[in-house]
């Protein structure tokens, strides 16, 4: 474990989605957490898409309707753009912040936009009718290539965790998680590997062995599946004290997951805790 007042971390540049929502304001306050730690720079943006009923009904929608919506959703931005710079503001780091509007329809992806920096930093996902202004956290993950932490919407800390709690199976999406956590976990004063299920998973005893030689003094942790494996992830979370899971995303299909939910849907859905999520 490093112990620096001023980490040389790779975590510099943090972008954070916010629609100016309840929910999405624990996710920037813990991205401002996380920019003042590692001395970044943290962008907020706004996913500025179409609105439900004007995609839905698509060419049927009189001008004069459309250019209500339109002009609707330019006052939401500003107030959002207004929110935002004031809570960056108080925490003392409008001279490290911007915030960009990313116009989706015209042709601006969020997720291709997302792949420029080290971490994506989010909320959970809103339905409540501004949902084409916010961020959709299972597509960022998916398709972004970048490493996405959820914040629960009531979450509320000083700093960032000092104890994180790995959840491992040795697949391969696991593997990117950690990979991709690692800057991150050498400078955790606790690191818990949680393996679930009556079996020790092939190759742990060298996964930790490699972590030693990150400074990285972890215990493993097995327990055997509780209900669901992602219940038991979130109990043993709780039990341990941990205040972030680091975990692989998605390791079946997205159609799967709609289908029939999985792992990280439950997961996120029930956290306490932010999520580091990578696919």
């Amino acid at each position: 474990m490093r112990q620096t007042e001023d980490p040389e971390m790779s975590v510099k540049n943090i972008l954070v989605a916010y629609s100016g929502e309840y929910m999405h304001s624990s996710a920037l306050r813990h991205a401002i957490n996380i920019t003042r730690y590692h001395d970044g720079h943290l962008t907020g943006v706004v996913r500025h898409g179409m609105p439900k009923i004007q995609k839905r009904f698509a060419g049927q929608v009189p001008q004069d309707i459309v250019e209500m919506l339109e002009q609707a959703d330019a006052d939401r931005i500003t107030e959002i753009r207004s929110l935002f710079d004031a809570i960056v503001a108080k925490s003392g780091l409008s001279e490290r912040a911007d915030f960009v509007d990313l116009e989706t329809s015209a042709g601006h992806s969020l997720t291709a936009y997302a792949r420029h920096f080290d971490l994506i930093v989010t909320g959970a996902h809103t339905e409540t009718g501004e949902e084409h202004l916010a961020a959709d956290p299972d597509t960022l993950t998916l398709y972004s290539g970048r490493p996405v932490l959820a914040v629960p919407p009531d979450y509320k800390a000083e700093g960032v965790a000092d104890h994180a709690l790995i959840a491992w199976d040795g697949k391969r999406c696991a593997a990117r998680a950690l990979g991709d956590a690692m800057d991150i976990l050498e400078d955790k004063a606790r690191v818990t590997v949680l393996e679930v299920g009556k079996d020790t998973v092939p190759g742990t005893d060298t996964l930790l062995r490699n972590l030693e030689r990150h400074g990285i003094d972890a215990q493993l942790v097995n327990k055997p599946r509780h209900r669901s494996i992602a219940q038991t992830v979130l109990e043993t979370t709780g039990e341990v004290g941990a205040r972030l899971i680091v975990m692989g995303a998605y390791e079946h299909s997205r159609f799967q997951h709609n289908l029939i939910g999985g792992v990280t849907t439950d997961v996120m859905a029930k956290s306490t805790v932010p999520v580091f999520l990578s696919h």
